[in-house]
């Protein structure tokens, strides 16, 4: 397929699919590219972004050569179901939890492939991870921030996790800001100053080869003031409840 004439629908227009499409925007991609499925807020979004609106998920189907697809999960199997599908079209989805054997039960004659945003597709910084990887839709979702390859679907869900870490993270942002700000700094330094923290930690992370270990052992100087919170943190066993969480995901994620 080529990604400057391929039509793309979204079956699906919720939260998520409005920062995909903000994103898609915004990094270029032709309005007149787009499609979308007649419920939900797609009627707001489409005439707000001058976006075609199918007439019906049959029509959507009709027209476009890639569908993404981002309901509920409970609802995806049943989304697709019914519907005018081609050998020669890709069947994106977004839905955390479910596998691409569900969808085919369904929507056997698409390729499927499965990603997992997070909001940040709406200014193009969103990690996204993408399996079965091949090079026209790794292409697409790059519009959206980075792609991360997946070797096999059994690493999906772990994967996955790290969409709900997204919105913690964004917590500990905030508990981090209300704190400097109750502290006296103003709110919108504190709010800055939080999540430009956080922005360095991870971009230093990723730009590194050297093991994560190493990178913390450097910052955690002895008798210094990062020690001195890490091992506060450790002694309220904040890792173990960390961890504790992300298992809680994983285990929604993968029970039947």
């Amino acid at each position: 397929m080529n990604d400057t004439t391929q039509r793309i629908g979204f079956l699906g227009v919720g939260h998520l699919a409005r920062c995909l499409i903000a994103g898609f925007l915004k990094s270029g991609l032709p309005a007149d590219r787009l499609m979308l499925s007649p419920r939900g807020q797609a009627p707001a979004i489409a005439a707000e972004q001058g976006l075609v609106l199918a007439e019906s998920n049959e029509a959507l189907v009709e027209a476009c050569e890639i569908v993404i697809l981002a309901v509920r999960p409970a609802d995806a199997a049943k989304a697709v179901a019914g519907l005018p599908w081609r050998d020669d079209q890709v069947l994106i989805s977004a839905c955390a939890g479910v596998p691409i054997a569900a969808l085919a039960e369904q929507a056997a004659r698409p390729r499927i492939v499965r990603i997992m945003p997070v909001t940040a597709a709406e200014i193009c910084a969103s990690p996204t991870v993408c399996y079965p990887a091949s090079p026209d839709i790794t292409d697409l979702i790059a519009r959206l921030g980075s792609v991360i390859p997946l070797s096999g679907e059994a690493d999906f869900e772990t994967a996955t996790v790290s969409a709900a870490v997204y919105g913690w993270v964004q917590k500990l942002i905030q508990i981090s800001a209300d704190w400097s700000a109750e502290q006296g700094l103003s709110r919108e330094a504190a709010r800055q100053l939080s999540a430009g923290i956080f922005i360095a930690a991870g971009q230093t992370v990723a730009a590194s080869e050297e093991p994560m270990e190493d990178l913390l052992a450097h910052l955690a100087t002895p008798g210094g003031i990062t020690e001195l919170g890490l091992k506060h943190l450790e002694a309220q066993m904040v890792d173990q409840a960390w961890a504790g969480a992300c298992d809680a995901v994983l285990d929604r994620l993968t029970k039947d």
